[in-house]
């Protein structure tokens, strides 16, 4: 195995809808239930992570569909800050960094990607390269998405080996013919690595 391609949110970095919510929760009638229909389960948050819609027209279309008392501002730091660190992986990469190409592999948006390039600064300086849905326009498990992530991993699909927390996602990564783990959180990812043939 030469690259290894970690998805983001709750492999990498831990992430929680339900802070938003909360925040928000004192600006509004809806509750924090119909706040989650309207964006998280519709086609918007598909949109945004497609890089369709700019941050600031999202901003004004959930403002507006959640019928907030609060400013611009404060909207788009609840909407940013929802992520933790997840031990396991991030103290895994850098042994993984020592040997193998490693690439990130995310579906996002430009608000939250913005947040953990940031918060997430020093494990994520041992990637080799950043693959996010709303920079190329393309959402995981479209085929599309993990061929952009192969032409950037410097190796034969058979020599990849995607970790993502969706079964959906492994299946499209396997069907370019990446190995896969449907990562859950210490179930011996290491272990799971070392039997594909990762030097951990």
């Amino acid at each position: 195995m030469r690259t290894i391609i970690f998805d983001f949110g709750n492999v990498v970095g831990f992430f929680d809808h339900g802070q938003t919510l909360e925040k928000l929760r004192p600006f509004t009638t809806m509750t924090p239930e119909e706040m989650y229909a309207s964006v998280y389960d519709g086609e918007l948050e598909d949109r945004f992570e497609r890089g369709s819609v700019e941050p600031g027209a999202l901003l004004q279309e959930v403002h507006q569909l959640w019928q907030l008392r609060c400013d611009i501002e404060f909207l788009e730091k609840s909407i940013a800050d929802i992520f933790s660190p997840n031990a396991e992986v991030c103290d895994l990469i850098p042994k993984l960094a020592r040997n193998h190409k490693i690439l990130l592999g995310s579906n996002t948006n430009a608000i939250h990607s913005t947040r953990f390039r940031t918060q997430f600064a020093a494990v994520l300086s041992h990637f080799d390269g950043l693959v996010l849905s709303h920079e190329i326009g393309v959402r995981k498990p479209d085929a599309e998405f993990f061929l952009h992530c192969h032409t950037l991993a410097n190796a034969k699909p058979a020599e990849c080996v995607f970790v993502d927390d969706l079964t959906a996602n492994i299946a499209g990564a396997r069907g370019i013919g990446f190995h896969g783990i449907v990562y859950r959180p210490n179930e011996g990812l290491a272990e799971q690595l070392r039997a594909l043939g990762v030097t951990v």
